[in-house]
């Protein structure tokens, strides 16, 4: 009989046990910028010293032992302590690792506690620059171990490699529009993708991103299948009384409460990092609508970056980095008089460094820690470039940039997707683009809510006048994430953590703007409120170039009739702004109406009725139908307003955004979506948009998803799910 050709069991042990030469180039490698980084840094700082080269290499040494020895009670630890155990734990981790190899090393001595934490923060700064000057990627550093401990469990079962399991990782590039991946693939500036796509690996698809083109609208489509429940960014809710702000955990919470049916895209144990709903999954970090009742997350899956020596002190000094890179860009614009631009000051210098190094870099680990423990399916959300493109603009040089570290993300995960235990496809997205132009208070000189505050009273239906009080957005989508992590770790029950513009705002009342010289009309037939009224006369939202306003006071949606009664003059007088394209209302006889400047058209009628010019002539193709979905969602506003598109399909936002998304016109409706060749994008589930066959939609996308799900066998068959209808929360 022929001998079994198949490793026994005590092979696959001895191949676990002996290393492999690529092993130990990397401890080689890692063992050399780790002496380099100390030994500068042991010249530059006071308090520590070294006699001979050799106690530095030594103290290197002791370093990677140090690591290992204390990575296991770390993780018991992290898994008794939760992740704010691990991130305290972590650090004292690094710290103490460090002192004791300075202090055994032969050749080294340490005289000041202080200086070697000046030794840590120089170290990873030299490490990031060496490793960067040798042309590895600087990011490789952080998942490097958990890509040695997922390569040498690989070898031991390459004779079964056919054998793996599938899996999916799904990879959000928040903001990138089809049309700015195709610049970046001509400019160089993604080669993971554009390899994927020579070599055949992979598709690039485009989708369309349907009105509110969101982050909340789409994440609750693609991990959900039910964007019909969120209007816009913000939106004001009538049974709750106040706005409701998606980057709010506690909101976040409520909103997925009306989504979640179960069956989201990651039940079945999945895996949710850095995403604004769940998905359903089994484990979640960073995300927004857990953060209260879970947290961070699983406190293991931090262990690695926040022990790891030089890992998140290399983080802090990159994010300080990247400070400096956003004020010299920030310059720049304003030095040679870059239009249309935003300011991009204060906060935001910050907001941007620690979202788009120490948050993808955190992400980046646990993702990779899900792959190689063979979760069935991982979805991640990275916003560096939308960050960047809504105060840079989407096409500026900082935007395109951003990709870059975003295509070496991708081009990691595929590396440890290539020896964990499961086979992955890798399918990248973005929720939708963005649009350059100026914004709506550069054009009009005021901002939208005291535009239509001014319009109320001009001219009066009847009956005196009183102070009018409004409700507007505050502009801080950008501080979700942050918000997110420190609602985790510091916030207590009913007192989320809220930084940046949201945070002196009332949480019943959003910003309110009071104006003693402006009147309000006494409305028909109704005594005005006392001042004393807890509801305010109007609330103005804008989600990039989509702006909706409500009149609180109402018990329902009013009509185009109820609107023109009481304020003869307001939706007229929007649809005339020069920086108003269409404004959207319901009327009592003919359904939705789209108002334009010299015409209107209706939008639930079988058949163009337009009369006068069209006010969606300037639109895309679905302008119509999106609109009318738009317009008829729960909780949508009284008004619904889309900013006018240029010549050059520039658009206006209502917020301080130069870079927008949320409404129609340019490319912000392009998302792309980019998945492994041999998954074919199911045409039934396409639509005609402008001579092309594509998904219309996050919840066609999340269909597709799934469809892919039990064709690779990740779901044995479609999770049953519960039928709803637009407004109805799940069961």
């Amino acid at each position: 009989m022929a001998p079994d050709p198949r490793p026994s069991v005590g092979d696959d042990r001895r191949r676990r046990l002996l290393p492999r030469a690529v092993d130990v180039g990397d401890a080689l490698f890692s063992l050399v910028v780790t002496a380099l980084g100390l030994g500068v840094a042991i010249t530059v700082v006071d308090g520590v010293g070294a006699t001979t080269p050799w106690g530095v290499l030594l103290a290197a040494l002791a370093v990677g032992v140090g690591d290992l020895v204390l990575r296991a009670p770390l993780r018991l630890l992290a898994s008794v302590a939760g992740a704010g155990g691990a991130l305290v734990a972590g650090l004292a981790a690094q710290v103490l690792v460090l002192w004791a190899a300075l202090s055994v090393a032969s050749g080294v001595e340490v005289t000041s506690g202080w200086a070697v934490l000046w030794v840590l923060v120089l170290t990873s700064v030299v490490m990031a620059a060496g490793r960067w000057l040798w042309g590895s990627s600087d990011n490789e550093y952080v998942v490097a171990d958990v890509v040695r401990r997922a390569q040498r469990s690989a070898g031991a079962r390459d004779h079964d490699a056919g054998d793996r399991p599938r899996g999916m990782l799904v990879v959000q590039l928040d903001g990138v529009s089809a049309p700015v991946l195709d610049q970046a693939v001509e400019a160089g500036l993604v080669p993971t993708m554009q390899r994927w796509v020579e070599e055949g690996t992979h598709r690039l698809a485009t989708w369309w991103a349907t009105v509110p083109s969101t982050t909340p609208a789409a994440q609750a489509g693609l991990l959900h299948g039910a964007a019909d429940q969120i209007p816009a960014f913000r939106w004001w809710d009538r049974g709750l009384g106040r706005l409701v702000v998606t980057n709010h955990p506690d909101d976040a919470a409520v909103v997925e409460e009306r989504l979640s049916d179960g069956a989201g895209l990651l039940a079945g144990g999945g895996t949710a990092v850095a995403t604004m709903f769940s998905g359903d999954a089994a484990a979640s970090y960073l995300v927004m609508s857990r953060g209260r009742r879970h947290g961070l997350g699983p406190g293991p899956g931090y262990v690695r970056f926040f022990a790891r020596p030089f890992v998140l002190a290399r983080a802090v000094t990159v994010t300080v980095g990247e400070v400096v890179k956003e004020l010299y860009q920030a310059r720049r614009q304003t030095v040679h008089d870059v239009r249309p631009r935003v300011p991009r000051g204060g906060w935001y210098v910050l907001l941007r460094a620690v979202t788009n190094v120490l948050l993808r870099d955190l992400a980046t680990s646990l993702v990779a820690d899900a792959l190689v423990r063979g979760v069935p399916t991982v979805f991640v959300d990275l916003v560096d470039y939308d960050e960047v493109a809504h105060h840079a603009g989407p096409t500026r040089p900082e935007s395109l940039r951003s990709l870059e570290g975003l295509d070496q993300v991708l081009r990691i995960l595929e590396q440890v997707a290539r020896v964990a235990p499961r086979e992955y496809d890798l399918v990248v997205l973005s929720d939708h683009g963005q649009t350059l132009g100026a914004t709506f208070e550069q054009v009009e000189g005021r901002s939208l809510l005291d535009t239509v505050r001014a319009l109320m009273v001009e001219p009066a239906a009847e009956g005196g006048v009183e102070r009018v009080e409004g409700v507007e957005s505050a502009d801080g989508e950008d501080w979700g994430p942050l918000n997110s992590l420190l609602t985790s770790v510091l916030g207590r029950p009913g007192d989320p953590v809220v930084l940046g513009p949201d945070a002196g705002a009332d949480r019943r009342r959003g910003r309110v703007r009071r104006d003693e010289g402006v009147p309000r009309v006494r409305e028909h037939g109704r005594a005005a409120r006392g001042a004393g009224s807890d509801v305010p006369d109007v609330v103005v939202v804008g989600s990039g170039n989509l702006g909706l306003v409500w009149f609180p006071d109402a018990p329902g949606r009013l009509t185009l009739e109820d609107v023109h009664e009481r304020w003869p003059g307001l939706v007229p007088g929007l649809a005339a702004r020069p920086a108003v394209g269409v404004v959207v209302v319901d009327s009592r006889t003919r359904g939705l109406v789209a108002v334009g400047r010299s015409g209107l058209r209706l939008l639930e009628v079988e058949g163009d009725v337009v009369e006068g010019d069209d006010p969606l002539a300037a639109y895309p193709s679905r302008a119509r139908a999106d609109l009318a979905r738009a317009a008829r969602l729960p909780h949508t506003g009284d008004l619904l307003l889309v900013s006018a598109v240029g010549p050059r399909d520039q658009v206006h936002a209502f917020e301080g955004q130069v870079g927008s998304h949320g409404g129609l016109g340019g490319p912000q409706n392009l998302a792309f979506l980019l998945h492994p060749a041999d998954l074919a994008v199911d045409d039934a589930r396409c639509e005609d948009v402008d001579g092309r066959r594509v998904l219309v939609g996050p919840d066609a996308v999340h269909a597709q998803l799934v469809d892919w799900l039990v064709e690779r066998g990740v779901r044995a068959a479609p999770l049953a799910r519960t039928t709803r209808q637009p407004g109805e929360s799940a069961s």
